[in-house]
């Protein structure tokens, strides 16, 4: 069951990273965020609501309730923020690779926190994972020096540090330190939606605060509701709907097993974007490379 939810999960993720890109004209970098964490909410709240109708209300306990504050905080909140804004500066494809340092602070985070065992064959599969990110990000760099106008002239250090590969580390760090929130709160209150739902709402709460001191935030809470971007609104839908999946998975696996399984989001993003969207992103050997040596890796953390 959780090996299904993580594969439902890491395919909706991908559509989210399409349709960011589809949703942006080349004349903003703002926008989309904020109401992808309203539809967040909203889903969560209507599951909620559904089951604890059927099946009845799970018990309030405020330990469980605070984990998932700030998994929602760190995940739904910094995590997806900076993962739009890498997107935007990025493209789908790019972005999706940096975020692949996700599953190893994941795998990283579960082994030293909680204590979670790592077999010999997922070790191998995050070994060909971790190799197929390297081989992403060396084309990617190579890219953003084909893109400058004076590559010569700029340094591998120069090409890393722009916003696009800042702000998607921070978005995989936020993301790996809230599932190690979410599966705190999972073991003291196994219900998924109450937790995607209170994550939401702590994530609204805190960008309305931020956005009195952020200007780009205060944009796109204008852009929200100015403004209705059909793109933008369906990712929102498959970015909550993929978090809530996560979510579940993480009810019936670790969180080393699920990071790692869902690391295929890039080859997936790979695939929609180039063959089913027809986007001006190449599909080279070296991403064909990288994708056969993921789909090895994570065949031995889902059989093993």
């Amino acid at each position: 069951m959780g090996v299904t939810f993580a594969i439902l999960s890491m395919t909706l993720f991908s559509l989210a990273n399409i349709t960011i890109i589809r949703g942006y004209d080349g004349k903003t970098r703002s926008g989309g965020a904020f109401l992808s964490i309203i539809i967040t909410f909203v889903i969560a709240f209507a599951i909620w609501a559904v089951l604890g109708f059927r099946n009845g209300w799970s018990s309030f306990n405020q330990n469980a309730v605070a984990w998932f504050a700030v998994a929602g905080v760190l995940t739904i909140f910094i995590g997806r923020v900076f993962l739009y804004a890498s997107i935007q500066h990025l493209g789908a494809v790019r972005a999706s690779a940096i975020k692949r340092l996700n599953p190893f602070f994941s795998v990283l985070l579960g082994v030293v926190l909680l204590g979670e065992a790592v077999s010999g064959p997922m070790m191998l599969g995050m070994a060909l994972i971790c190799t197929s990110f390297v081989v992403l990000v060396r084309q990617s760099l190579s890219y953003a020096a084909e893109d400058t106008q004076q590559p010569e002239e700029q340094s591998a250090l120069d090409r890393i540090i722009n916003l696009g590969y800042l702000y998607g580390p921070i978005s995989a760090f936020a993301y790996a330190s809230g599932y190690v929130a979410r599966k705190q709160g999972l073991l003291i209150l196994p219900d998924a939606a109450l937790g995607t739902m209170v994550g939401a709402l702590a994530g609204i709460i805190l960008f309305l605060i931020t956005s009195r001191f952020v200007e780009s935030y205060r944009e796109d809470l204008r852009k929200t509701f100015s403004i209705f971007n059909p793109w933008l609104f369906l990712a929102g839908v498959f970015g909550s709907l993929g978090q809530l999946c996560y979510f579940v998975a993480l009810k019936y696996s670790s969180i080393s097993k699920i990071a790692l399984i869902t690391s295929m989001e890039v080859f997936v993003t790979v695939f929609l974007s180039v063959v089913i969207f027809r986007s001006n992103e190449k599909l080279t050997i070296d991403i064909v490379i990288a994708a056969g040596l993921g789909v090895l890796g994570t065949v031995f953390v889902i059989l093993y």
